[in-house]
């Protein structure tokens, strides 16, 4: 199986000035980048998002462009769609206001993963979802839920895309038999094995005292 893992900007070692910042103060410079650009909807602060952005990225983060286009590359197809469409039936100026303002959030949001371990953004939103105590919640079992989702998308990203190369080379790329059904096995499968390694490492059971009522 093919990694990819970047698909989703996952964490990148480094000793940069943003690898060393703590994780809430990255968070809410991302946050506030996307609130003011989100809110204003003017192309003077569009333009000024995605220069902060990138050189958050490319200065602050000290990652190479060559990296920083890889980041953006999944989603030109989508932005250049939607920036016809506004272009059509907005003008200029408002599809770049909206395609830009997507790109800014998104280098803002990469900034925060690229920088951070994996296990210091869980523990984040451990602790952020504490109070969901307050009405039985459990942020532990939150957290490992979400861990398993972020294992699980690039893993069955690439199983669709090694599924996809597959069936091309035989010849069946028309096929959705040869592209779909080896897909949805594999994802049972995978899904079969996480829950029997929960189980082994006594995770995931409900552990809450049986009512001796019951």
């Amino acid at each position: 199986m093919r990694g990819h893992g970047n698909l989703l900007g996952l964490y990148v070692p480094g000793r940069s000035v943003l690898h060393r910042a703590p994780l809430w103060l990255k968070v809410f410079m991302s946050l506030a980048l996307s609130a003011v650009v989100l809110a204003a909807r003017v192309p003077e602060l569009t333009a000024v998002g995605l220069v902060a952005a990138s050189l958050g990225l490319t200065l602050g983060a000290r990652t190479p462009a060559a990296q920083l286009f890889r980041t953006v590359l999944p989603l030109l197809p989508v932005l250049g769609v939607l920036a016809v469409y506004h272009v059509i039936a907005n003008g200029l100026l408002p599809a770049f206001v909206t395609t830009g303002n997507i790109l800014t959030c998104v280098l803002a949001a990469r900034t925060v993963t690229l920088t951070t371990p994996g296990q210091e953004l869980l523990d984040g939103v451990v602790f952020v979802a504490r109070p969901v105590r307050v009405v039985g919640g459990d942020p532990e079992r939150f957290g490992l839920a979400l861990s398993i989702l972020l294992r699980s998308i690039p893993y069955l990203a690439g199983s669709l895309l090694d599924v996809r190369d597959a069936a091309r080379a035989r010849g069946l790329e028309r096929s959705v038999r040869a592209s779909v059904v080896p897909v949805v096995i594999n994802a049972v499968a995978y899904a079969h094995r996480t829950g029997e390694a929960l189980a082994a490492r006594g995770l995931g059971e409900d552990d809450r005292p049986e009512d001796p009522g019951a």
